[in-house]
């Protein structure tokens, strides 16, 4: 019961993280694309394998784990949103702002989660 509340409750903290970096994003970049999504998609794929590169060295307990994998970054992180606005950019005929937000996306985030491995090898150890 104490791991479901502890993920339940990270799963709020990223939930809230990602409107508050949806309201900044908008505001200080603009609403002409979803920058707020991509910067949560990219800094989720950084830090969820952060985690999970710590959890395969029990630098961190199986119950930390599930709270900022499954938890923290559950509510952060926003793929079905990510797949709507690429969608919607689609549908209102913005070709090159869907194709863009899609490939950018995709492309960084990969590298996102390389770079999160590579810095949690060098800091944790391989």
């Amino acid at each position: 019961m104490t791991r479901i509340l502890l993920i339940g409750f990270a799963g709020a903290l990223g939930t809230i993280s990602r409107y508050l970096i949806g309201v900044w994003a908008g505001k200080a970049l603009g609403a002409g694309f979803p920058y707020g999504t991509f910067i949560v998609n990219v800094s989720g794929c950084f830090l969820i394998a952060i985690v999970a590169h710590a959890a395969s060295l029990q630098v961190i307990s199986p119950t930390l784990r599930l709270t900022l994998a499954t938890g923290f970054m559950g509510g952060l992180t926003t793929y079905s949103s990510f797949n709507l606005e690429t969608t919607q950019l689609l549908q209102n005929r913005a070709w090159y702002s869907g194709f863009l937000n899609f490939g950018v996306t995709v492309f960084t985030c990969f590298v996102a989660g390389l770079l999160g491995f590579a810095l949690a090898r060098r800091v944790l150890g391989p």
